[in-house]
C-alpha cells in the first residue's frame, strides 16, 4: 500500500473544521478516508479527581499526547492498524472505548492544534487553517458545549474567557501561517473544496 494523502485541519475552536472535513469525505468513497480528531488523544487524567480535571488548560499544547498520534500516523503510513484511544468530553478524561483505524488512500488530521507540532506538519501533504468570526466561533461552541457535552452555560464562558480565547491567539491562530490553504468558513468555500480534492486527485493519481 503506497502512503495516503494525509491532510491536516486545523483553526480555532467551532470554526467549521468538521464541516470543511465532512465536504471532502462526501467528495470520496466512505472506505477510502479515515478521520482521526486531535481532541481524543488528550491525556488520560483518571487518576486526578474531577476538580482538578475541569482546572487544566485543554486548549494548550501540553494537554495533548503528540507523541502517541505522531507514533500511531507512522504506523497507518506503513499499512498497519492502530488501536486510537478516544475521549470523554462529560467526565474529562480518556474513555474506556477505543478505536481500531485501519489504513485508508485518505487521512485526515483535525483539531485546533494539530498545525502546532511539527513532526505532524511535516507528515501532512496538504495544511489546511479554517478560520470564522470570533464572536460566531464563541456562539457555536455555546451550543456545542450545552448540547452534546453535558456543560453548563456558566462552566463553558468561563473557560472561553479563561483559556479558550488568550490560547487561540497563543497557540491556535499562529499555525495559520503553516497553511497552504485558508478557508473562511463564514462564507461559501465550495471553491476551496474543489481546489482541495483536486489537490488530493493528483497526489493519488501520480
Amino acid at each position: 500500500m503506497k502512503k495516503p494523502v494525509i491532510i491536516a485541519v486545523g483553526g480555532g475552536s467551532a470554526s467549521g473544521k468538521t464541516t470543511v472535513v465532512e465536504k471532502i469525505i462526501d467528495r470520496f468513497h466512505q472506505k477510502n478516508v479515515t478521520v482521526i480528531r486531535h481532541d481524543d488523544y488528550y491525556k488520560n487524567q483518571s487518576d486526578m479527581p474531577m476538580k482538578e480535571r475541569r482546572k487544566v488548560n485543554y486548549d494548550h499544547p501540553f494537554s495533548l499526547d503528540n507523541d502517541l498520534m505522531y507514533e500511531q500516523i507512522l504506523k497507518l503510513i506503513k499499512g498497519e492498524s492502530v488501536v486510537k484511544p478516544t475521549y470523554d468530553f462529560e467526565n474529562h478524561t480518556r474513555s474506556e472505548t477505543t478505536q481500531t483505524v485501519y489504513p485508508t488512500d485518505i487521512l485526515i488530521l483535525e483539531g485546533i492544534l494539530i498545525m502546532e507540532d511539527k513532526r505532524i506538519r511535516d507528515l501532512s501533504d496538504i495544511k489546511l487553517y479554517v478560520t470564522a468570526d470570533d464572536d460566531l466561533r464563541f456562539i457555536r461552541r455555546l451550543k456545542r458545549d450545552l448540547e452534546e457535552r453535558g456543560r453548563t452555560m456558566k462552566s463553558v464562558i468561563q473557560q472561553y474567557l479563561s483559556t479558550v480565547k488568550p490560547m487561540h491567539f497563543a497557540f491556535v491562530k499562529p499555525t495559520k501561517r503553516y497553511a497552504d490553504v485558508i478557508i473562511p468558513n463564514d462564507k461559501d468555500h465550495e471553491v476551496a473544496v474543489d481546489l482541495i480534492v483536486t489537490k488530493i486527485n493528483s497526489i493519488i493519481n501520480n
